[in-house]
């Protein structure tokens, strides 16, 4: 059997001392790198992806000196209403026959189906308040549709911005007040709110869950309350603060569990009665009647 010898490969372009390494090294010829790998085509990917990586490094860096901007804007500003002293300034305004509505930014994630709740008692006549901003965690959320087909203005922010989740809230904080927002309402947003959004609006911040709680709070009570075989469930509407599902709560309403239900007649029952109750306790808000007590719990006037 002839033997063929391989063809002795340049390494002049791999340089002297790269050259000098690898043989010894001892590496076969076909472990030297090619010309090809060293071809224009290679060249370009790797530029494409420095070009990529330095883009996103910049929009990221654009959008924390924006967060950062803002928060420095926003210490100038007067200091925030609390909601007590808000309520009680509604409650005196309409006293006196003005039934100013009550101006709402609204959080979502999703579908937007509590949104579209709120956006349609607002149109018959029954929740005194109007929808100023609507804001989601995702570009693809369908409750943007709902809210520009009501003709309700959107602000959707990107991936860079909430990398890092208190720039992300200080860049909300900062778009609801100049929209002079009397109220947060939270509509199915995935995300908690951070200090800057609760300490420009204190006690202003309201959440729905679907839970009565202080049970099952948490992002799957539906399917924990169904799992431990409860006869009464329900939905809760309250106040956010620091702490996770234990803000002040507003207003509950139970749903009884239907022998034989699935936890998706369940889960439709509860959004069902979520869409009820949440435009019902905004409506209590807007007739200024919610007082924060010092031991955390309201009293509803």
């Amino acid at each position: 059997m002839s033997h063929v010898d391989e063809p002795k490969r340049d390494l002049g372009h791999l340089g002297d001392e790269t050259a000098r390494l690898v043989k010894e090294a001892g590496l076969p010829p076909e472990a030297i790198p090619s010309d090809k790998f060293f071809s224009k085509a290679v060249d370009s990917e790797v530029d494409a992806a420095n070009v990529a990586r330095r883009e996103k490094e910049a929009a990221r860096e654009a959008a924390h000196a924006h967060a950062a901007a803002e928060s420095e804007a926003r210490k100038s500003l007067p200091a925030p209403t609390p909601g007590n002293e808000l309520q009680a300034a509604r409650a005196a305004r309409r006293a006196a026959g003005d039934t100013k509505p009550l101006r709402l930014g609204v959080l979502i994630s999703g579908s937007g189906t509590n949104l579209q709740a709120i956006i349609d008692r607002i149109a018959s006549g029954t929740l005194d308040a109007t929808v100023e901003l609507v804001v989601s965690s995702r570009p693809s959320a369908l409750g943007l549709q709902r809210a520009e087909k009501a003709g309700i203005q959107t602000l959707t922010l990107s991936k860079e911005i909430y990398a890092n989740p208190m720039a992300a809230d200080e860049v909300i904080a900062s778009e609801l007040y100049q929209h002079k927002v009397d109220y947060v309402i939270m509509a199915g947003y995935m995300r908690m709110v951070h200090a800057p959004i609760l300490a420009t609006f204190p006690n202003r911040v309201v959440n729905l869950h679907p839970a009565l709680l202080p049970s099952f709070p948490g992002a799957h009570a539906i399917a924990e309350a169904y799992d431990c075989g409860v006869k009464v469930t329900g939905v809760t509407v309250h106040l956010a603060n620091a702490a996770y599902d234990a803000g002040p709560i507003i207003a509950q309403r139970p749903v009884a569990v239907r022998e034989g239900w699935s936890v998706d007649e369940l889960e439709a029952a509860i959004h069902e009665m979520e869409h009820v109750l949440y435009p019902d306790a905004i409506q209590l808000l807007a007739e200024g009647r919610v007082q924060v007590r010092p031991n955390g719990t309201v009293a509803i006037s």
